[in-house]
């Protein structure tokens, strides 16, 4: 089934510290303006995570200057997809649907904040669910090389 490719998205977690911020920062970069993303919290609260700020430094991208922010932050909220990351994130995007016309899809993404042992195991986890959110990201909005400029 071909779906459409959205105009503007946004992506959900807990507290917009670790997931969201990442998956949105990737997808910025992988698209360029073509698509306009954001990301929200269902909590406020979260502190931006060093650990997600450490991996994407790894492949180029800086997240430093982000500041967590939730659903209620945001002021534009004509997106088409709301792509959700955890559970709570999940339920939050269902009940706007009641009032907003958007398509909700979850995408399950452990939480790395949860990774236990050395500093590289956790730093291991964090990388593992960055290249997740890479792959899915490429699929779900059809990104190519040649298309991203």
């Amino acid at each position: 089934m071909e779906r459409t490719r959205p105009s503007a998205v946004l992506f959900a977690c807990s507290m917009n510290a670790v997931r969201s911020p990442m998956a949105e920062a990737i997808a910025k970069h992988l698209f360029n303006r073509k698509i306009y993303f954001q990301s929200a919290g269902v909590r406020p609260g979260g502190e931006l995570d060093p650990f997600a700020v450490k991996v994407l430094e790894e492949i180029g991208l800086d997240i430093s200057r982000h500041r967590p922010r939730t659903f209620d932050d945001i002021e534009d909220s004509n997106f088409d997809l709301i792509v959700t990351l955890a559970p709570e994130a999940h339920h939050k995007a269902l009940d706007l649907t009641r009032t907003q016309a958007m398509d909700v899809e979850y995408w399950p993404t452990q939480d790395p904040q949860l990774a236990s042992g050395s500093r590289e195991q956790i730093l291991e986890a964090y990388r593992t669910v960055r290249d997740g959110l890479m792959r899915r990201i490429k699929d779900r909005l059809g990104w190519s090389p040649q298309a991203h400029d």
